[in-house]
């Protein structure tokens, strides 16, 4: 029995569809992957990934709960993507000191730059808690009462562990649309300080022109530092007697390079997939969602870029916030082109219908799956849910004052005497660096507006009938109208909770009336959605059955996974995309900045990739200077600086991005055209020494 299960794991390691797809949980990788891994170069034990303090993932961290990282050195520094450095860099940046324009370095650990709401996590653990949670009765529950059982788990867990280690905590998250359940052991560290930045020209080249676009040049990374408790080595909230973090293991980098066909590990914290989403899902995204998108925010940023363009200072308050908003404008306009032109939907209503005639025949989940109850579902709350995603792009985050409009009823904190609600207020701090009153005015009116025109009338909040009525339907005098009488706007001023002064405020009667809507919104949604997120469970459920003997993993959902492949390149109609971009083809791109301004680099940057002599930075197979490269690394959003390592398990490089061609991976990994970005660490090196000449990061980093 023995020697047929390892010949049946071997057979499933050869199987091409499954090679290198997919997100790996690592306390549980199937041997069969591991095999694949192996035959593909990878030369570290099984154990060595997950298991003792010299595990790959000890070096690896959850960086700000949005993006990746990895320690990569006994000092506890870290390298992560720029643009996931971007806040913190913009937030220390001014007209005067402008890092974001010009880079930083910090020469000495007094000069490393703390940063408020910045965080590391590391992954301590993880194990399977589904049966326990059966067992508690979780799958007769609705959605509310299961979120109350494992925040109730969560809790007695994390208990439990803080008697280990009182910076412990423990998360537990619904794995294969919830047939499962794993419980993650982390530790946060929340001092965490900025210590080196290349200009925006470099770690944001080729901006939204050449975002999720192969060949790229950037040099996208930062790098940061995690500071801790000095008696305990553990983690603290930001002093100035904190000292840097002494890890237990960091991964060493390698200045070998790699050649096409090399093995290529990444590890990090994907955010989101949905792979196993049915074919009805996937067109309401397309339609729904993307479309909206696209739509709205094509809106907002051609007026936020005319702003920014016209003033530094503004620039510098939403170089962040443009980025953010510009990074899915352009995933949702790609994701779209690939799931037409890849036919996913076709694809995914071929694969039920095989699923279903296989259930016809098991009889598995019969009278609980149901492919015509799910289409009639989701048909039902198709319109709602497009009118839901204009509401979000319009109203969530997009305005200062739409922002306090919605604080001022929940989530702030009152002040004054308990007990006197008439003595008893709210009051904003001056956060006037993060935002400019022309620009989030013109913003809002104009989508304001666009909403109107996108939406049936059952979907507009009640504060339009005062649009009408007081102001002839222009949503720019109303939105004057807030600006000027709101006390919501006045920083520092204190709005009282006498009822009848704080209802009058127009900027709380928008507040309420977007909540008001958005509670009966989703009231008339929660239902339909329940009922959609049963269906799919069960989607997933028969999914699993039916292929029980291959290897499956789960969709991302910001936990850590491992995912494997090869340096190599793609053909697309006929042209190979080579595999690796050099110093030569950033300087030709620089010289086109006059006629594409996101191509601009300083002089200096000029000088520094035309070079003669790139020294121990060169490749010695190709005899170039490599900036980035390509694997089919299985990767989405939350990936960014993710750690790109070798078969010894050092590090080469830190993804970034995807291409274009296969932007719909979220949903349908396509083996032939799936490829992740990487910087060349030995780029990131070479910046840090000639630009930066940070000779003591250098000695720090020790690469090899």
């Amino acid at each position: 029995m023995k020697k047929l299960t390892t010949l049946i794991l071997g057979l499933l390691a050869l199987l091409p569809a499954k090679a290198d797809e997919g997100m790996w949980t690592l306390y549980d990788l199937p041997q069969a992957v591991y095999s694949q891994m192996q035959a593909y170069g990878f030369s570290l034990p099984y154990e060595q990934l997950y298991s003792g303090n010299d595990a790959v993932k000890g070096s690896v961290v959850l960086f700000g709960g949005f993006c990746s990282g990895v320690v990569v050195s006994p000092d506890g520094l870290v390298f992560t993507n720029h643009h996931c450095g971007f806040e913190a860099i913009r937030s220390h940046s001014t007209v005067e000191h402008d890092y974001m324009k010009d880079g930083f370095y910090a020469k000495s650990f007094k000069d490393e730059l703390p940063n408020e709401n910045l965080f590391v996590s590391f992954m301590v653990s993880q194990e399977d808690v589904t049966a326990r949670l059966q067992a508690l009765g979780i799958d007769d529950m609705d959605y509310d009462r299961q979120d109350a059982l494992i925040d109730s788990v969560a809790a007695v867990m994390t208990d439990s562990v803080k008697r280990i280690d009182k910076s412990y905590h423990v998360e537990i998250d619904p794995f294969y649309e919830g047939n499962q359940y794993f419980a993650t052991t982390y530790q946060l560290f929340p001092d965490v300080r900025l210590v080196f930045t290349v200009p925006k020209s470099m770690g944001k080249f080729g901006g939204e022109t050449d975002n999720w676009m192969w060949p790229r040049q950037t040099c996208d990374f930062s790098v940061f530092r995690i500071y801790a408790d000095p008696k305990t080595n553990g983690p603290a909230e930001y002093s100035e007697q904190n000292v840097p973090y002494k890890p237990r293991t960091w991964a060493k980098v390698s200045m070998q390079g790699y050649k096409d066909g090399d093995f290529a590990m990444t590890m990090g914290y994907p955010g989101s997939t949905e792979r196993y989403l049915s074919s009805y899902g996937i067109r309401e995204m397309r339609d729904a969602g993307n479309e909206t998108r696209v739509q709205v925010r094509t809106l907002k940023q051609d007026i936020m870029k005319r702003h920014m363009d016209a003033s530094e200072a503004v620039r510098i308050k939403y170089d962040s916030k443009f980025a953010q908003s510009a990074n899915y404008w352009k995933n949702s306009m790609g994701m779209n082109k690939c799931i037409d032109s890849i036919g996913i939907i076709e694809q995914k209503r071929a694969y039920e219908m095989r699923l279903r005639h296989w259930q016809d025949t098991t009889g598995y989940l019969k009278g609980k799956l149901d492919f015509d109850l799910m289409a009639r579902l989701y048909g039902q709350r198709f319109e709602r849910m497009r009118a839901f995603y204009y509401f979000t792009e319009t109203f969530a985050g997009t305005s200062e004052i739409v922002t306090r409009a919605l604080k001022a009823g929940s989530g702030m904190e009152v002040k004054g005497p308990e007990g006197k609600p008439g003595k008893q207020y709210i009051e904003f701090d001056d956060n006037s660096d993060s935002w400019d009153e022309a620009l989030d005015k013109e913003v809002l009116a104009a989508l304001m507006e666009n909403y109107r025109k996108n939406v049936s009338k059952e979907y507009l909040p009640s504060f339009y009938q005062t649009v009408d009525n007081d102001f002839g339907g222009d949503c720019a005098a109303y939105v004057d109208h807030l600006y000027k009488k709101s006390i919501l706007m006045k920083s520092g001023k204190k709005l009282y909770f006498n009822k009848k002064k704080f209802n009058q405020d127009p900027g709380v009667q928008l507040g309420l009336s977007l909540q008001e809507f958005l509670a009966d919104q989703q009231g008339e949604l929660s239902g339909i959605s329940d009922s959609i997120d049963v269906q799919e469970k069960y989607l997933c459920a028969a999914k699993l059955r039916m292929e029980q003997g291959l290897p499956h993993y789960s969709d991302a959902n910001m936990t850590m996974r491992l995912s494997y492949g090869r340096v190599g390149g793609f053909t697309m109609n006929g042209s190979p995309s080579g595999y690796y971009t050099t110093a030569e083809s950033i300087v030709e791109k620089m010289k086109k900045a006059a006629d594409i301004p996101e191509y601009f680099a300083e002089p200096i940057m000029h000088e520094l990739l035309s070079a003669k002599d790139f020294g121990p930075y060169l490749d010695k197979t190709t005899g170039k200077m490599q900036l980035c490269f390509l694997t089919n690394n299985d990767i989405t959003g939350g990936n960014s600086g993710s750690p790109m390592f070798n078969g010894k398990g050092e590090l080469i490089g830190l993804a970034f991005d995807g291409n274009w061609d296969s932007l719909s991976s979220d949903i349908y990994f396509e083996k032939n055209l799936a490829r992740c970005i990487g910087v060349d660490i030995r780029y990131v090196l070479y910046m840090i020494d000639k630009w930066g000449h940070a000779d003591r990061l250098m000695k720090e980093i020790n690469a090899k």
